[in-house]
């Protein structure tokens, strides 16, 4: 890696694994940049709709990604990063469950994920980044000095949405959301771009009956910086 490319820590992983909170805890401890990836195809499906654009329609969404205007902006420990689609608040309506199917099914697309690819490197910068994604260590930073898989079971990740979404007021049906995931996990294990997997040099990190301090431990062992 050159000397005037910024370092990386890649932290990929399925949702509910707990990577969203692992990364934006890892980036305030480092003082580094942080990106979202996941946040960009929510961004694309909810805008793609909001100007009435189908999720199937290919050639549109590539222009809907390439002309996103969005902003990450940090917030208290514990909380979600803010994300700003047009400088309006979009953080709790991109985390949706629908929100996140309509991603998933964008994400399947070569062209927007190509679209995206550029935005998503343009983070890179001094004096680091933690990127949050799916494929953030097997493709958008395949040279990351640091790539981290953080994974748990299915059902560990259903019991973590449900008690999220219960203690948010939102009355949820577990099993409904432990088959949403597996679905997910299929479609997004078994799509031909970039599916998900461990790139071959990943540390794997099970989270299954962790708390996120034991989790964080393990990452910040795993960059070397503990």
């Amino acid at each position: 890696m050159s000397e005037n490319v910024a370092p990386v820590i890649t932290v990929d992983g399925p949702g509910g694994s707990g990577k969203g909170t692992v990364t934006q805890m890892l980036a305030r401890k480092l003082g580094w940049h942080l990106l979202d990836s996941g946040a960009l195809y929510r961004l694309t499906a909810l805008a793609a709709i909001r100007q009435q654009v189908a999720l199937d329609d290919e050639p549109a969404l590539v222009r809907v990604a390439a002309g996103l205007d969005v902003t990450f902006q940090p917030t208290p420990p514990g909380d979600p990063a803010r994300v700003l689609l047009a400088g309006e608040d979009v953080t709790s309506e991109i985390r949706t469950e629908t929100c996140g199917d309509n991603a998933s099914k964008v994400a399947v697309m070569q062209p927007v994920r190509d679209a995206l690819l550029q935005r998503q490197r343009d983070f890179r910068v001094s004096p680091g980044l933690v990127a949050d994604g799916r494929d953030m260590g097997t493709v958008v930073f395949p040279d990351a000095p640091v790539k981290i898989f953080l994974t748990a079971s299915a059902e560990e990740r259903a019991r973590r949405r449900y008690n999220q979404l219960m203690e948010a007021g939102v009355d949820v049906n577990i099993d409904a959301l432990l088959e949403e995931i597996r679905v997910r996990d299929e479609r997004d294990i078994n799509r031909a771009a970039a599916p998900l997997k461990p790139a071959d040099d990943a540390q794997v990190i099970d989270s299954t009956g962790l708390s996120i301090e034991e989790v964080l431990d393990r990452c910040m062992a795993a960059a070397g910086q503990a």
